[in-house]
């Protein structure tokens, strides 16, 4: 099993206006995160078979690792799997997942992820080092979108 095609695609379970509105529920960052690491472990599984270097993501000092895809039922719209080895990624990820699966390659490109996580608050409370692998997460997903 070394192709996408077997795995369960991220399929976000609210808009990212009520993420943002559940992230503005907390008063503490302590509580935000804690609420993004439950978000990381809601994630579909992602099998071994896929933790290759071909699907790594470079850039990120965490390991990660993403694949492509669309939702089951609409091939013209991206979605994507994808996995961490450290607890607060995964959570990202799963932001990532709202902000972009089931959108069109052309929403997908005309996305403002900067805004967005100013939005979010989490812009001035990211590492440089999450931060620049933020950017190349959402790099690799819009190179992805726009080759589909």
């Amino acid at each position: 099993m070394n192709d996408a095609s077997s795995v369960t695609m991220i399929a976000p379970e609210m808009s990212f206006d009520t993420l943002t509105e559940n992230f503005a529920l907390f008063d503490d960052w302590e509580d935000r995160y804690r609420y993004l690491i439950d978000l990381g472990r809601k994630l579909p599984p992602f099998p071994d078979a896929l933790k290759t270097e071909a699907n790594k993501v470079r850039g990120c000092m965490s390991q990660v690792w993403m694949v492509p895809g669309h939702p089951a039922d609409d091939k013209s719209r991206f979605a994507f799997a994808a996995d961490s080895d450290a607890h607060i990624v995964k959570g990202l990820i799963a932001v990532l997942g709202v902000l972009f699966s089931g959108k069109t390659s052309a929403e997908i490109c005309a996305i403002d992820t900067e805004a967005a996580f100013q939005g979010l608050g989490l812009d001035r409370h990211l590492s440089p080092s999450r931060r620049n692998g933020l950017v190349s997460m959402v790099e690799k997903i819009k190179a992805y979108a726009q080759k589909a």
